[in-house]
């Protein structure tokens, strides 16, 4: 007789390399041919690889899935992460600016993870906040293609936040990982 569990059964999408969330030919990530020359260009290709990795993790997950704390005592979720580097990212325009600090996305300290809750709509503005902050985000370090130049008040350089954002994305991709296996069981790189 079999073992009833509440863990879902791990499985994958994938058909070509059982380790892989998609197919080869089914991965908006898998480039073929030389990688992109040029410092810069590396950076902002890790950091767009890992974005559409966060994607493909909350693709296809209803709002309480997107929503549900599947490492208790954690707070975080799936959800979370969305708002977490929607805020993030609005964050780091502040660490370039001279400007006065945009006000925090989300209000409080940790209510992006505290207040992400099971509803269609807060997952969609969640997106639209992402998008809109990586947009923007985007749009002010384009403005600053030198990766040494220093901005801000704390003179932090291009190369430094660069290098912060694809480690913010990548440990999260992490989180993502495995926040996705304890909702639904699928695995997957």
């Amino acid at each position: 007789m079999g073992h009833m569990s509440d863990q879902p059964a791990r499985w994958t999408q994938a058909t070509v390399h059982p380790d892989m969330w998609a197919d080869p030919d089914d991965d908006p990530r898998n480039s073929e041919g030389t990688g992109p020359d040029g410092e810069l260009a590396t950076l902002q290709g890790f950091l767009t690889d890992y974005r559409l990795t966060l994607r493909m993790k909350c693709e296809g997950l209803d709002a309480e899935q997107l929503a549900r704390r599947s490492v208790p005592p954690s707070t975080m979720s799936l959800l979370g992460l969305v708002r977490h580097l929607a805020m993030a990212e609005r964050d780091w325009r502040n660490w370039i600016s001279d400007d006065e600090p945009l006000p925090r996305l989300y209000g409080r300290r940790d209510a992006d993870f505290d207040e992400a809750v099971a509803d269609p709509a807060l997952v969609d503005a969640a997106y639209a906040d992402l998008e809109r902050e990586q947009a923007a985000t985007d749009a002010a370090l384009a403005e600053h293609p030198d990766l040494g130049e220093r901005l801000g008040t704390d003179r932090t350089s291009v190369r430094e936040l660069m290098v912060h954002r694809v480690e913010e994305y990548a440990r999260h991709c992490g989180h993502a990982d495995l926040l996705r296996e304890c909702v639904d069981g699928r695995v997957g790189q």
